[in-house]
């Protein structure tokens, strides 16, 4: 499907084409700390399928528990992150913050991952009262 997205200040959009049934959840300790949140969700791309239409992002190479590195590429001036992907020669998946999409209820997770590294009350989010605004 079509998908199209911002950061958040608007500074970097993209389109780009993603198969809703790759959408995953993260609960890595890493994800934990880039989304300031127990978890991230992505939907992957290749490198092809992706068009930037505006802005510059900035990237940050981070090196993963096992060894190997990851590209983190966000916007400079708000600190959004757009997508991960990585480094070196060789073909590449963006795997797309899918909440910068505006097509976001239509990419549903279908899988997590490193859930040994979940938040344990993930969980139980539909026990926690809620209101519908603040």
């Amino acid at each position: 499907m079509k998908i199209d997205g911002s950061c958040h200040c608007g500074s970097i959009t993209y389109e780009a084409e993603a198969d809703p049934e790759g959408v995953g959840i993260c609960h890595c300790t890493d994800c934990q700390k880039f989304s300031g949140g127990a978890f991230r969700i992505g939907v992957p791309v290749p490198e092809e399928k992706f068009i930037l239409l505006s802005g510059k992002p900035k990237t940050y190479i981070k090196i993963a528990e096992s060894g190997g590195k990851r590209a983190q590429v966000f916007c400079p001036d708000c600190g959004t992150h757009i997508f991960a992907t990585s480094v070196g020669s060789g073909p590449k998946i963006f795997r797309i913050r899918t909440p910068t999409s505006n097509q976001l209820d239509q990419l549903t997770p279908k899988s997590q991952g490193w859930f040994r590294s979940a938040q344990s009350w993930v969980t139980k989010l539909r026990s926690i009262p809620s209101r519908e605004k603040q």
